[in-house]
């Protein structure tokens, strides 16, 4: 048995790290690399039919503040909250929902077919149809483990 020496700090710091990603929360190490960004929604990706399903939790933006955009083989997902105006004498003891710009991308498979992208808006829900190109139908195929 190897012994290591205990790092608390380390052990904090990746702490905090996995509670911002739980949180949706830009890593504080790459908020130089992502820019403006504030809040990262959260999304499912699906398939179902020949086609791929990404939904993207949103809620409080408008549909017109979102822009979704396929580029060189990239999905990507941008839009931007308003911060809501206080009430004449209300006080905030705490505030929770996220507010600013936003930006999420994908690679897209080579099985995707660019240009039969779909997206719709609804109830704070982006939803993203990605149409399969016809017969990228992959298999699985078995990989021995030596």
């Amino acid at each position: 048995m190897t012994l290591k020496k205990w790092e608390p700090l380390r052990e904090l710091d990746d702490l905090l790290e996995r509670s911002r990603r739980g949180l949706g929360l830009t890593p504080w190490h790459n908020r130089e690399l992502l820019g403006e960004m504030d809040w990262c929604p959260r999304v499912d990706i699906g398939e179902a039919d020949g086609t791929f399903i990404i939904k993207a939790e949103i809620p409080g933006v408008k549909k017109d503040d979102v822009k979704v955009s396929v580029q060189n083989g990239v999905l990507t997902l941008q839009g931007e909250r308003s911060e809501e105006e206080s009430e004449q004498g209300l006080h905030f003891h705490r505030v929770e929902r996220f507010h600013g710009s936003f930006s999420r991308s994908f690679t897209l498979p080579p099985s995707v077919d660019p240009n039969q992208v779909k997206a719709g808006f609804n109830n704070g829900i982006l939803t993203i149809s990605l149409a399969k190109l016809a017969g990228s139908e992959s298999v699985a195929q078995q990989v021995p483990v030596e």
